[in-house]
């Protein structure tokens, strides 16, 4: 994996190549190429011990010109400003590709929570909290969660946010406890949207997914879940998965779910008795796959690996997960990849539905939310698919950034530049 590619550059890269066939004026499209403005903090708390430690943290508020920032706050040792505003910006591109009424943002803060206790970091969460409370809001700012984070964290978050404000907001933010004001079907809404990209996608091919081989490069919700769902709904043969640990491979296929319950047990995905080999992460991405799912971190696939791709199909679950370069060389070698801001859109998009319920303080069935996500799913890939048709377009990335860029535009002309 290569750490040379900057995601945000990467990102830049990617309008520009779409934006060549819209009817867009420069100076628009520099405006939509930058964040409108971020936050960078500094979170000292008081460890277990009494030390104090203190952790860089970041805002980033990419584009509000369709509704309130969204996107996620992720803990990891990686985190950085680039790296943010990057995906940030993605959030604005994936929640118009879904045509939902939201914008992008993105945070995170430079920690790795396995290093440390419950206790302290629910008091960097809740200090992180505090430094958003100005800019985050129901009408705002609405995050969510990523890499590291979860429904506890967002708890969090709202607790900290009511109690401040001295108010009742469980639309702060998403992603929460059903208890909480959470929603039926958001844990697993982010493989759900891979899986039914997928389907959609060898449907549109032309390809059979039953009995496909699939491969999955990490192994946390996103990319567990949709392993399990393409194998118990579509009939997919999951054949190799991994985590930071390693990859598993069994030409045979092995059960998905079963491969989850081990990492969970063990905290790897490694020594899992349904495989009948070992390999590397780099090995699991140039397997001889029907389907590959990259799901883990940004960057996994760079030009070098991507020489050696021979997956048909990728569907992209993880955010930025493959380079630009690597793009270019896999669209030569007719390797068809559909990209991240539609496939692993579920977040957002049942985020957005658990936003509507708590306004309307009304909450919906999970066969309500599924079926919701799979309408959203399948017109937004009849729009990248159309606009793939119409502008003769040379792979599925640029198909997606074409929608929804247009979108942006849109809005932001209808509204105008004022002051």
């Amino acid at each position: 994996m290569s750490d040379e590619a900057n995601p945000f550059e990467s990102l830049q890269e990617q309008i520009d190549d779409a934006a060549a066939h819209l009817d867009v004026r420069e100076d628009v499209l520099e405006r939509l190429k930058h964040p409108e403005r971020i936050l960078e903090t500094n979170l000292t708390i008081e460890l277990d011990d009494g030390s104090l430690e203190t952790f860089k943290a970041f805002r980033s508020q990419f584009n509000g010109d369709r509704g309130p920032y969204k996107g996620g706050i992720r803990y990891h040792p990686g985190v950085s400003r680039d790296e943010v505003k990057a995906l940030s910006g993605w959030m604005v591109y994936k929640t118009a590709i879904v045509d939902i009424p939201y914008g992008g943002g993105k945070g995170g803060i430079v920690i790795d929570p396995r290093e440390y206790s419950d206790a302290e970091v629910e008091r960097v969460t809740r200090s992180f909290a505090t430094e958003l409370r100005p800019i985050i809001g129901e009408n705002k700012d609405i995050p969510a969660p990523d890499v590291n984070t979860g429904q506890r964290e967002m708890n969090w978050i709202k607790d900290t946010y009511e109690k401040l404000e001295n108010t009742t907001a469980p639309g702060v933010i998403t992603g929460k406890a059903l208890d909480s004001g959470g929603s039926a079907g958001r844990v697993e809404a982010t493989g759900r949207s891979t899986m039914l990209t997928a389907r959609e996608a060898f449907q549109y091919l032309g390809k059979d997914i039953e009995g496909a081989s699939v491969a999955v490069q990490g192994y946390g919700n996103a990319g567990s879940v949709a392993a399990r769902l393409i194998e118990e709904e579509l009939d997919g043969r999951v054949v190799a998965v991994s985590d930071s640990s390693g990859a598993i491979y069994n030409e045979d296929g092995f059960d998905a779910a079963a491969a989850k319950d081990h990492k969970d047990e063990t905290g790897s995905v490694t020594g899992f008795e349904g495989a009948e080999e070992e390999l590397t992460n780099e090995e699991l991405l140039t397997l001889d796959v029907d389907l590959l799912v990259p799901a883990a971190l940004e960057n996994a696939i760079d030009a070098d690996i991507a020489e050696d791709v021979r997956a048909d199909v990728v569907v992209e679950a993880a955010n930025g997960p493959i380079t630009p370069d690597a793009d270019d060389i896999l669209t030569e070698s007719e390797v068809e990849v559909f990209p991240d801001i539609l496939a692993n859109a579920g977040g957002v998009t049942v985020s957005y539905f658990e936003w509507v319920q708590n306004r309307q303080r009304f909450y919906w069935t999970e066969e309500r939310v599924n079926d919701e996500l799979e309408r959203v799913i399948t017109e937004a890939f009849d729009a990248l698919t159309d606009a793939y048709e119409e502008n003769d377009l040379s792979n599925f990335r640029t198909a997606a950034y074409v929608v929804a860029i247009r979108r942006v535009v849109d809005a932001f002309q209808q509204g105008g530049s004022w002051p």
